[in-house]
């Protein structure tokens, strides 16, 4: 071989490499289900607000529970969620929000609820103690109560408050589903790193819950989130009605003989 001819492997080596997709393809159910999930979402409209749970609105059909810590961005999340800037109102000082708020999706049957924010430093501690009781009450007394949505900053996830929030949801056997908000703060490799980490946490305390990255900012992640409230709240897809092709008798040799029938004027 000529000492400046190439071989083959070297050719290959040389080669542009081709780039390789790892993007799963969306399932058209999947998305289809979680574009109408989002519109129906925007229905939400405020219901009643309740101080403790004996006052709450009557305890009958379906109800999914926004919790987690004053400054997580909880408000936020509820507002990008329902396309309402103003639907979850935000208080200046974190933490002064003490009522039960009660939203309406179209159906007063169907609500999303909005929790009082818990464990911030400025809050007085009897207060503190106060709201974490009538949080528990909620929490175990609750029927209509599908489960939780519990978001935390992530920057700072698993505090004190939210491994309790976690742990009073388990003992009643209650789904939840973990936000961690603020992920625009962080680039894409250590957002996954701290989604990763708290996954392997809650497989330690032995909790199955579900969790994903969020941002209101941007919305990641919103769909998800639209889809897996939906479904808790026993929201169905409303097709058109198909022909049912079965319930058509089949012809018969007579019927394909038989000429049609012609009116005669007299």
């Amino acid at each position: 071989m000529h000492r400046y001819a190439k071989s083959k492997d070297t050719k290959a080596r040389l080669a542009p490499k081709q780039k390789i997709s790892y993007e799963k393809t969306a399932d058209p159910a999947i998305t289809e289900y979680s574009v109408k999930a989002l519109n129906w979402l925007r229905k939400a409209e405020f219901l009643m607000s309740a101080p403790k749970l004996a006052l709450c609105v009557e305890d009958t059909g379906y109800e999914i529970a926004f919790a987690g810590r004053s400054n997580a961005g909880k408000s936020s999340a509820i507002n990008t969620l329902t396309n309402q800037k103003q639907l979850a109102r935000a208080s200046k000082k974190p933490g002064r929000t003490q009522m039960i708020n009660f939203f309406s999706l179209g159906n007063p049957d169907q609500r999303l609820v909005d929790l009082p924010g818990y464990g911030y430093a400025a809050v007085p501690e009897e207060m503190k103690r106060v709201w974490q009781k009538e949080l528990e009450n909620y929490l175990i007394h609750r029927q209509s109560l599908q489960g939780l949505v519990l978001l935390m900053d992530i920057r700072h996830p698993l505090q004190h408050f939210d491994t309790m929030m976690l742990e009073w949801a388990h003992s009643r056997k209650l789904f939840v589903h973990i936000l961690l908000t603020k992920a625009d703060k962080m680039n894409r490799g250590p957002a996954n790193k701290v989604l990763l980490e708290v996954k392997q946490s809650l497989k330690k305390m032995k909790l199955n819950f579900s969790i994903q990255l969020f941002s209101s900012l941007n919305r990641q992640g919103l769909e998800e989130l639209a889809s897996i409230m939906a479904g808790r709240l026993n929201y169905t897809l409303e097709h058109e009605p198909e022909f049912d092709l079965s319930q058509i008798p089949e012809a018969t040799i007579d019927d394909e003989d038989e000429p049609d029938l012609v009116l005669k004027e007299e």
